[in-house]
């Protein structure tokens, strides 16, 4: 795992100086890497897996910044106002892609104003419940659910994320109405699942399984399309019966990207298909994804 991550932060350090004005002393200055999350989750620690390897490389001091808060967009918009010099980048799940769907007025376009360095990591999510819900299987979750529409619950790290979107489409595929509890981070979420404050949620494979053997969880499906090496005894969904694509987070490496002035529509084309995009309230993979969800809690 650690050799993947290590290739990845050189292969990132190849793309950077790429432009022109990159390409002249890079880096010149301590390059700051933005986790739009709280400490001690996944991105976090691969951005702090890859520092050491960046500054080996580079010879520059490597900054590790936790700007939580709006489920990435706070962070996310630091990075996106930042000089375009390849002094700033950020580590990221696919939130920061699945905000323009969901948020009325998202403080950047994710389209436009940043650039793609390098997918760092992608994982499967598993359907967990506490032991405390005496839920055994995905039937017992759907019928549970079924039978007290609103009263089962599930955590997530914030509105948005893979987790809570998991979970939404999980809902619309089953036809269950199970009550929305969102977090500040992966942390406060694994938390409360762990104690029994909540009851179900989607978990990366690699943080639930410990627990999974511990007996402090139950796995009760895998997100991927068949069953993963990881947890060979544990059905996938499809399996379970319900029928979607993959169940996955993916993590990335982001740049800001130096445009040309909004003001110019013809110099901006790029631009349109966002728009639609935002405007629509669509995305090409969930169903779920098409309705306006509320706004996240303060």
């Amino acid at each position: 795992m650690h050799g993947v991550i290590f290739r990845i932060g050189l292969a990132a350090c190849a793309v950077l100086p790429a432009s022109g004005a990159l390409a002249q002393a890079y880096p010149s200055q301590p390059i700051k890497v933005i986790v739009p999350f709280t400490p001690g989750t996944g991105m976090d620690m691969i951005a702090r897996s890859v520092g050491p390897k960046l500054f080996e490389r580079l010879g520059q001091p490597i900054v590790i910044e936790n700007k939580p808060g709006a489920s990435g967009n706070i962070g996310a918009e630091m990075v996106a106002r930042s000089a375009p010099d390849g002094h700033t980048v950020m580590i990221t799940a696919n939130t920061m892609l699945i905000a323009a769907t969901l948020y009325r007025n998202v403080p950047y376009d994710p389209l436009t104003d940043f650039s793609p360095i390098s997918l760092a990591a992608w994982g499967t999510l598993l359907l967990t419940a506490n032991p405390k819900a005496n839920i055994n299987s995905v039937a017992d979750l759907i019928a549970q659910a079924k039978a007290s529409p609103g009263k089962l619950t599930y955590a997530s790290p914030g509105v948005g994320t893979p987790h809570h979107m998991s979970m939404e489409l999980f809902k619309d595929l089953t036809g269950t109405n199970l009550l929305h509890v969102p977090y500040k981070g992966s942390a406060g979420a694994l938390t409360d699942l762990l104690s029994g404050e909540v009851n179900v949620g989607f978990v990366p494979i690699h943080v639930a399984m410990p627990h999974v053997k511990a007996g402090r969880l139950k796995a009760l499906a895998v997100g991927s399309a068949k069953r993963h090496p990881n947890a060979p005894d544990v059905p996938s969904l499809q399996e379970s019966g319900v029928r979607a694509r993959t169940w996955t987070c993916g993590t990335r490496s982001w740049r800001p990207r130096a445009r040309p002035p909004r003001s110019s529509p013809s110099s901006t084309p790029s631009c349109a298909p966002s728009s639609r995009f935002r405007k629509s309230g669509r995305t090409s993979t969930s169903r779920a994804w098409t309705r306006r969800l509320p706004p996240p809690r303060s």
